[in-house]
């Protein structure tokens, strides 16, 4: 029997629910990290109940449930709005003003600098493990796992103890280089598929129309919000307002064919900062922080779960595995690379402080973008690749950077 739409969402709030339960009480881990990693778990044993038991279909009907959700557009067309709002909301404009040099190259020169390397990287090493894939899908993955995710770094931040200014560079960086990188994803994509010959003025052109056209959006659309907020005092009504920013200016985006990603974080940006300090009474700045707070935490315990659960659809193949494995140092590297070059670039314009280098590498986190974006790749002989590796990419950053964030910055500051 076909599941309903409320009956999948009922099964993975159960699940987020008695994994956060369980992550809370006995395993105390980072919420993220516990759930992912559960998820993860979960999938494993199912598989090797299978395995142990041929006559088993538990993992087919685990497989069967997570392909009827889709996660690429659960995500990007669904989730991605509320969750970029809510993190977007919490950013310091002021401190975001004095990282806005940063902010720029690394959202755009360090997102290109990360495709490039990671995509020759793979190149060489899918040919030196036997399996090759062509350069442009290397370049393809390359772009989807070089941007950091907005909702995994904003997670991380809340744990960490760096200066005002560096949370908000690093918070400011990851909301805005997906949009980014959706865009060179898009671009070599289509490359890829023979759909659309790559240009470098066309790329241009559509990186201005995309995220130039979503600054623009969010900020109309968050202004709006704000001048209506201003006007009334009563917080049920301004959060439905809110809500209004967030669903009707995603959807919009979406239809004229701008970045719904940026115009939520800079609407966010907007309302988080004038409209909480100059629009709203205590009492409705309470209430609407606490709901976009509460819809946060569900959203992001549903998004992680995801993450782990969908493990369970990677290829076996070993030399696919192989080539995850390798993924995660390449990623790291080129994150590196990306990140110190335009800070020594940047050295005499702003001083972010002997954390910033090892607080934008490793808590640049991966996460549900990245994912994402590879489960929309058509079916190619190179999809499995791009899956395994990003996979294991994200798994890494959510379990092992995203757990050991804090006492490598600690670490970090005794040298």
């Amino acid at each position: 029997m076909a599941l309903m739409p409320f009956d999948v969402a009922a099964i993975l709030i159960v699940l987020a629910a008695t994994f956060g339960y369980l992550n809370y009480r006995f395993v105390r881990l980072p919420a993220s990290a516990g759930l992912t990693l559960m998820g993860a778990i979960s999938s494993a044993i199912i598989l090797g109940l299978d395995w142990l038991f041929p006559m088993s279909r538990t993992a087919d009907s685990l497989i069967g449930l997570i392909t009827s959700i889709n996660f690429h557009q659960t995500l990007m067309n669904g989730m991605l709005s509320f969750l970029l709002f809510a993190g977007a909301l919490h950013v310091d404009w002021s401190e975001m003003r004095r990282g806005r040099w940063p902010i720029l190259v690394l959202s755009t020169i360090g997102v290109l600098i990360s495709t490039a390397l990671i995509g020759g990287g793979f190149f060489l090493f899918s040919a030196w493990l036997g399996s090759p894939v062509p350069l442009i899908w290397c370049l393809v993955f390359g772009s989807l796992i070089s941007p950091t995710d907005p909702v995994a770094v904003m997670g991380v931040l809340k744990r960490t103890s760096v200066s005002p200014t560096l949370q908000a560079t690093v918070a400011g960086e990851s909301l805005f280089n997906d949009g980014v990188g959706v865009v060179m994803f898009s671009i070599l994509l289509a490359a890829a598929i023979g759909s659309d010959a790559f240009s470098l003025p066309h790329a241009v052109e559509l990186f201005a129309v995309e995220a130039g056209g979503g600054v623009l959006l969010g900020l109309v659309i968050g202004w709006i919000g704000f001048r209506a907020m201003r006007s009334i005092d009563d917080y049920n009504v301004e959060v439905m307002i809110s809500l209004a920013v967030v669903m009707g200016g995603y959807a919009l985006a979406s239809h004229i064919g701008v970045s719904g990603p940026v115009a939520m974080a800079v609407a966010g940006i907007l309302i988080g900062n004038h409209g909480v300090a100059q629009a709203m009474s205590d009492t409705t700045k309470d209430y609407l922080l606490k709901f976009w707070s509460l819809i946060d935490e569900i959203l992001n315990a549903v998004l992680f779960l995801l993450i782990g659960l969908e493990v369970i659809t990677v290829s076996h193949n070993l030399r696919v595995l192989a080539l995850g494995a390798v993924a995660i140092p390449l990623a790291l590297g080129a994150r590196a690379i990306s990140v110190l070059l335009p800070l020594a670039a940047l050295r005499h314009v702003l001083r972010l402080g002997p954390q910033a280098p090892m607080t934008l590498i490793w808590g640049g986190l991966r996460g549900g973008i990245s994912v994402a974006l590879a489960l929309s790749l058509p079916e190619t002989p190179f999809r499995s690749t791009s899956l395994a590796a990003t996979y294991a990419v994200v798994l890494f950053a959510v379990i092992v950077q995203g757990v050991t964030i804090e006492r490598v910055l600690a670490r970090g500051q005794k040298f």
